[in-house]
């Protein structure tokens, strides 16, 4: 199993790719937020789904060779996805798809505002387990049938969002915004 101080690297590794960890302001700092997606596993349900884990894999080796950390433990590298690194991993498939016309923090924080944890900074008040059915809601597809109440809500969807994989929901998505 992994260390407690890996995981917590590893973590302030993955806030800063999305958010300044610099800032004091607590009503503009998500470390509440941010440590309970990154606290979810991300359960794929929908076939192909799989491949977001694989970010989430690939972000480890990542983290990995920019901490230039050595003697890491496999077992951590192929731990299961948290919530946190699949969006973090739509984020920057998101941006590149766009041709950076917005960055993966810009993505990042429009999904979180599609899931409607926007106003849970550090300094408000709210239940974790709020947070928790709003992600289960995206884990196991609870959500309405154009998406939304997921990650990418769509005006015209032509399919039941529940049933597509995350990948094509974002391509949708982005293409309905282009």
């Amino acid at each position: 199993m992994p260390s407690a101080p890996l995981d917590e690297l590893y973590f302030q590794w993955l806030y800063s790719q999305v958010g300044s960890t610099r800032l004091k302001d607590r009503t503009r700092t998500y470390w509440r937020l941010l440590k309970l997606l990154f606290t979810k596993e991300f359960v794929w349900i929908v076939p192909h789904d799989d491949n977001r884990i694989a970010d989430g894999t690939d972000l480890r080796y990542e983290f990995v060779d920019h901490s230039r950390l050595n003697d890491v433990p496999r077992d951590w590298i192929n731990l299961g996805g948290s919530f946190l690194e699949v969006l973090v991993g739509l984020s920057r498939r998101l941006s590149f798809q766009d041709m950076d016309e917005r960055k993966p923090r810009d993505w990042f924080w429009e999904m979180i505002d599609n899931l409607g944890l926007s106003k849970h900074t550090d300094a408000a008040s709210y239940e974790d387990e709020e947070v928790n059915d709003i992600l289960d809601r995206v884990i196991w597809r609870t959500y309405y049938t154009n998406g939304e109440g997921g990650l990418f809500p769509l005006r015209h969807a032509s399919t039941d969002q529940r049933h597509i994989e995350l990948w094509y929901q974002m391509c949708a998505y982005l293409l309905e915004r282009v």
